[in-house]
């Protein structure tokens, strides 16, 4: 047999028969790993669909060991130059934070060395040794001075691995290299920047793992400042070092024997004292921890979300940090810049690792989103009437009140019922089960809210009590059903009312709707609050998130320090007719609440009628540019529109054999899922031609029911009787239940009713054949569709 020739060959033949033969003569094979995953492949929210992309996969990785990838080598088939493929191995190379990249075509190899910024050709026998490769990343480590013995202790030392444990994903695993690679060095302060979502506590353990194995440090304190956090990192991803972990406790922990564990997890609240105002209570506070604990004590500190507090210069909080100067502290954020405080760069110095949202949504490791913009006909502005009074009898002040002033300064009980009914109405047409987190402007609106949703969806309060719950920093009972909303099992609470608590922190894995009817002017905490939808639970269901906006805060999309893309299309209709909005509960007018003087006001409906005058679906790109606003029916009608220029030529393609189904298809390739989108206008028993002409083109639809009517007052079935007329008028009987599509299909003839007339072969005998039954199908059809659209 002739030998094929190299330019015959596919890529894959290629890397079998040249490119790995050349590498693991010179490597071990445990130390590479081919077709690696980098990425999980990117979520994109086209139309009405949810289509995930292909993993972005690297050919071949090399390693120093298993945790420390040294090399990506890319490969390409014969008909390319040996350095086709260079500008993407270096692609790999840099987001894996890999000093050596390579390409082949078979022939030989091009390498880029990022540690000299040089490159080179060499023949496909020459590839670099194991020993070489690793020598010269050695020798080049740290500007060319090379790795210290403790850089080179901690590189061996591996992470935790075990059967309930994921290994790191890409960046995790840098952002851990890193970090004990800094601490191996000797830096002493360290800023990780990753975002909601991406894994912060599980890096955190990772690395404390690695630095206690390996000896380099010996005492840890990890510090957060909300107890449910401390909790879920010590039940979570802390739980293999649960032997050696401790929970601060001041009211209990004796000294002489608290020394004894090597992990310890504490609130800042609880070290520092509650209120940064009050210098004389952080330095008790600090009393309290000399008590416990030496000021050498700690060799490493964790700041958890160190964007909160701990990097204000008067926060006493940062007392803590000063108090054990002499300990390595990691600052791990989501957020590294602040507005009104000095930033935390100002204190931990510029971070050693960032990961973005807008690379994880860009990954597939996080879940994009939409955004929907509500604006009501007071958004802009509402003035009372001359002399107006509110619900005590007190005169409301005159003057114009806008976003800014409601549940603030004024409350308009009209508005929060229409929030509430464009809330229930969006869950009703996707998913009532659905968690969903309510940002209100005070804890007291987040009452009124809860109220309001309840009578909204009384059906499911019904079925359970806490179907809408207020959870709020003074709501003994609303916190005490944290744990169960947060929860991916939990079906209840399904919806959260709140104003700060759930803002920042909290593990909202399942959160699929995020609603702002706050004022938001930090970027902090906005990026913080739609953190609080970024995490992905595929196998339950949670593909992405959605933003519905009551103020307007989406305009911080726009803000040059928003980093993450937003990429969506409306998956509901924001014209169709929102729930009823339940009565006034009577017209007794309430008695003023005892202790203020001058309580806020308030407007009931007869003061203050409101309407949601219209509704918009951003579409952005990548980079958090708007590029359009538009519902799912404009996205519909501008697809159809540019396949089909003219009813008449969709008539005429739809009329043509075997094209229905072809046009479906087309349909969903562009993001549009005609059943879904039937089902959300209330249509589904419109058949698929009378809701594109509908749509498209304007034309009054006909349900399926009613175009089998009109065939059968037609004389078509006449034309046949007996057994011929039974199976057609069965045919059109399944058409008005399941559409066009089936009866198309020979197929059909297998399923009942068609089954207790004869075999497939007897039913097309009745028509003189197959040939004679296909005849009679597609008549059958055009019948359907005589006259065309309506």
């Amino acid at each position: 047999m002739d030998v094929i020739s190299k330019k015959q060959m596919s890529e894959e033949d290629i890397k079998l028969h040249y490119i790995t033969p050349a590498i693991t003569a010179q490597w071990n094979i445990q130390h590479v790993t081919m077709e690696t995953k980098v990425t999980d492949g990117r979520i994109n929210l086209k139309g009405n669909l949810v289509i995930r992309e292909k993993p972005k996969r690297a050919d071949y990785v090399l390693y120093v060991s298993a945790n420390n990838p040294i090399a990506i080598v890319e490969a390409k088939d014969n008909n390319h130059a040996v350095s086709y493929g260079l500008q993407q191995a270096m692609t790999y190379a840099q987001m894996l934070d890999v000093p050596f990249a390579y390409s082949s075509n078979g022939d030989g190899f091009m390498e880029h060395d990022f540690m000299t910024g040089k490159e080179r050709e060499f023949d496909l026998d020459e590839f670099p040794t194991e020993q070489e490769l690793i020598q010269r990343y050695k020798a080049g480590a740290n500007g060319g001075a090379g790795l210290t013995p403790e850089q080179e202790k901690i590189i061996a030392q591996p992470y935790y691995s075990s059967q309930n444990t994921y290994p790191p994903r890409y960046y995790q695993r840098i952002a851990i290299n890193r970090t004990v690679d800094a601490i191996a060095r000797g830096q002493d302060r360290i800023l990780l920047v990753m975002a909601t979502g991406t894994g912060k506590t599980y890096t955190a353990f990772q690395i404390v793992y690695r630095l206690l194995k390996s000896g380099m440090k010996k005492k840890i304190l990890y510090l957060a400042d909300r107890n449910n956090l401390v909790d879920q990192a010590i039940q979570q991803d802390f739980a293999p070092l649960e032997k050696v972990i401790h929970k601060v406790n001041f009211a209990k922990d004796d000294p002489s024997t608290i020394t004894s564990y090597q992990v310890y997890f504490s609130l800042y609240q609880q070290l520092a004292g509650n209120n940064d105002d009050q210098e004389e209570e952080g330095d008790n506070a600090l009393a309290k921890l000399s008590q416990l604990f030496r000021s050498d004590f700690f060799d490493l500190i964790i700041v958890d979300e160190c964007h909160r507090g701990s990097a204000k210069k008067e926060s006493n909080w940062r007392k803590i940090l000063e108090y054990f100067s002499s300990a390595t502290q990691i600052g791990m954020t989501a957020t590294p810049k602040e507005t009104k405080y000095i930033s935390n760069i100002d204190y931990f110095g510029e971070p050693i690792y960032t990961y973005s949202l807008k690379e994880g949504i860009e990954d597939g490791f996080l879940a994009p989103f939409k955004v929907i913009n509500i604006m009501t006909d007071i958004g802009e502005g509402w003035r009372p009437r001359k002399g107006q009074r509110d619900i005590y009898g007190n005169e409301i002040e005159d003057r114009i009140y806008t976003n800014s002033d409601y549940d603030y300064n004024i409350i308009i009980q009209d508005r929060i019922e229409q929030v509430a009914a464009e809330i229930t109405r969006y869950l009703k047409s996707t998913d009532r089960m659905a968690k969903t987190i309510v940002f209100c402007a005070t804890e007291d609106a987040a009452e009124r809210m809860r109220v309001a949703l309840v009578n909204q969806n009384a059906d499911m309060v019904k079925q359970n009590p806490d179907y809408v719950v207020r959870i709020t920093g003074s709501d003994t009972y609303g916190k005490s059903k944290l744990d169960y909303f947060i929860s991916v099992s939990a079906k209840y609470p399904v919806i959260a009312t709140t104003s700060k608590l759930l803002s920042t922190g909290s593990d909202c894995k399942m959160t699929k709707l995020i609603v702002l009817d706050e004022m938001i002017g930090s970027m902090t905490e906005f990026k913080q609050i739609i953190g609080r939808g970024t995490r992905l639970r595929e196998k339950e269901g949670k593909t992405h998130f959605v933003v519905m906006d009551f103020r307007d805060v989406s305009r911080l999309f726009a803000d040059p320090e928003w980093d993450g893309p937003i990429e969506m299309n409306d998956d509901y209709d924001p014209n169709k007719d929102a729930p009823p909005t339940p009565p006034n509960p009577g017209p007794d007018t309430p008695n003023p609440p005892v202790g203020p003087k001058n309580p806020k006001p308030i407007v009931d409906k007869n003061g203050c009628r409101v309407e949601v005058i219209y509704k918009t679906v951003s579409v952005y790109d990548a980079s958090g540019k708007l590029l359009k606003q538009e519902s799912i029916i404009d996205y519909t009608k501008e697809n159809i529109r540019g396949a089909y220029a003219s009813l008449d030529n969709f008539i005429r393609q739809w009329s043509t054999e075997d094209k229905k189904e072809t046009i479906r298809e087309l349909l969903r390739n562009q993001g549009i899922d005609l059943e879904a989108i039937k089902a959300d206008q209330g249509m589904s028993d419109v058949d698929d031609f009378d809701f594109i002409c509908h749509v498209a083109f304007d034309k009054k639809p006909l349900t399926r029911r009613e175009r089998a009517e009109n065939v059968k007052k037609k004389d078509f079935l006449n034309k046949y009787s007996g057994a011929a007329r039974t199976v057609l008028e069965a045919l059109l009987d399944k058409y008005m239940n399941t559409g066009i599509y089936e009866i198309e299909k020979t197929e059909i003839l297998r399923l009942d009713p068609f089954m207790q007339m004869g075999k497939p072969q007897k039913i097309a005998s009745y028509f003189g054949g197959k040939d004679g039954y296909l005849k009679a199908v597609k008549e059958l059809e055009q019948a359907i569709y005589d006259g065309g659209a309506a």
